[in-house]
């Protein structure tokens, strides 16, 4: 497994608050990651849902403030939530989960890591406006 990218932000309510939100993920769930269309199993904390025309594996961890996406072949997008002087640090990490290609990987990512500032940041507004409160991406 190797990290391509590692995007670091600030919402500024409580660790809980944000975790809360951010983890809701299944179908029509509050999380700006909240999945469309259908998961399976229909409940539970591990399910699969469809996006882009392919499968993610969702995994919710609520112990550790966390939640993985995991595609068919190389991606693997993991955000977490931690404490911090301002409220919450909300971490998003890309992560190579393909065995060997590293080739093949390097060209195929390049847009989803390219995308990921942005993605990060929309990410960050939908907390901030679910919890009324300012959120914004570190440097």
């Amino acid at each position: 497994m190797t990290e391509l990218v590692q995007l670091r932000g600030v919402v500024e309510a409580t660790p809980d608050e944000v975790a809360a939100v951010l983890l809701d993920a299944r179908p029509g769930g509050r999380s700006p990651l909240a999945a469309t269309g259908s998961a399976r199993p229909a409940a539970g904390d591990e399910f699969t849902v469809t996006r882009d025309g392919g499968t993610l594996t969702v995994s919710v961890d609520r112990a550790h403030r966390t939640i993985s996406q995991q595609g068919e072949w190389w991606y693997c997008g993991v955000t977490s939530v931690e404490s911090e002087q301002r409220g919450a640090l909300v971490v998003h990490r890309i992560l190579n989960v393909a065995p060997g290609h590293r080739w093949a990987v390097r060209f195929v990512s390049r847009g989803p890591v390219l995308a990921a500032p942005t993605s990060f940041a929309k990410l960050l507004g939908g907390l901030g406006e679910q919890l009324d409160c300012a959120a914004y991406p570190l440097p």
